[in-house]
């Protein structure tokens, strides 16, 4: 019987990993770098590892599923904690922060990879990446970091049909990003406006609410603005929990609390640009 179209993907995507020798995976805990990490341990074995940057800029829910999915799976897994504020140029926020960042977190995660004996250290980028605006991309190219889904061709709804394929519990997961995406180019981040972004996603997260974002705008963090799917905005707007929601998102300090009628886009800070 001829292989289905996701399982031709990911002998692809092994034949890359297995020419590499050895590998680590930057595994933030996504469906990509999961399936990659996934993928990996499945053809490499003990000759991979996953690597993970804990900081207060990743939600600590996302830190959390990942050490639990790699002991899951007996993946060697190791962490690195950074705080992006002491990297030079984050906190002003100028529109190639993810370019600085991205650089110094790859470059602490390659220098793990080489120090310990790993050929190469891989990340879970793919095409669909590359019609956004992706600063961080630039990073990994002068790093030299492999993005073996994207060199395979993998797309975000092959990814997420090869990691069912393959058994991968959450492989529907909603999409995550580094909670600096929530504040406006120019403005300055601080660890209090994420830790207001944060709490407000969880609450969020626990009404029920899957794939979201709230963006911080205005003056000193004074405007809440809540992305979800188009099809969830009507739940969001009923009045019980409407008023659950800007109640507890006024006494994390928020001033106004608005619904974007547009709905969740990844990446939307970007529109400004």
């Amino acid at each position: 019987m001829a292989a289905s179209e996701p399982g031709r993907r990911v002998e692809v995507l092994a034949g890359e990993l297995r020419s590499m020798g050895s590998v680590c995976i930057a595994f933030s805990g996504g469906i990509d770098s999961t399936l990659l990490a996934k993928v990996a341990h499945d053809t490499l074995g003990d000759k991979m590892a996953a690597i993970t940057i804990l900081s207060r800029f990743i939600p600590q829910r996302e830190a959390s599923e990942a050490a639990a999915w790699c002991a899951s799976e007996g993946i060697r897994h190791e962490t690195i904690s950074v705080n992006e504020l002491t990297i030079p140029h984050f906190s002003e926020n100028p529109p190639d922060r993810c370019y600085h960042c991205k650089h110094a977190l790859f470059s602490r995660m390659l220098a793990w990879s080489e120090e310990h004996g790993f050929a190469a250290l891989a990340e879970g980028s793919n095409v669909d990446d590359e019609g956004d605006y992706r600063p961080g991309m630039r990073a990994i190219a002068e790093l030299g970091v492999r993005s073996p889904l994207r060199d395979a061709g993998f797309s975000k709804r092959d990814i997420r049909e090869a990691a069912r394929s393959l058994g991968v519990p959450y492989w529907n997961k909603p999409s995550a990003a580094c909670l600096a995406s929530r504040i406006p180019y120019g403005e300055t981040i601080t660890a209090e406006k994420l830790a207001m972004v944060e709490r407000a996603e969880e609450y969020l997260h626990d009404q029920g609410f899957s794939q979201l974002r709230v963006r911080m705008h205005g003056t000193k963090g004074s405007v809440a603005r809540i992305e979800v799917p188009e099809h969830e905005i009507a739940r969001l707007m009923e009045r019980e929990t409407r008023e659950k929601v800007t109640h507890y998102l006024r006494g994390l300090g928020f001033a106004y609390v608005a619904v974007d009628t547009t709905g969740f886009r990844s990446g939307s800070m970007n529109e400004a640009l």
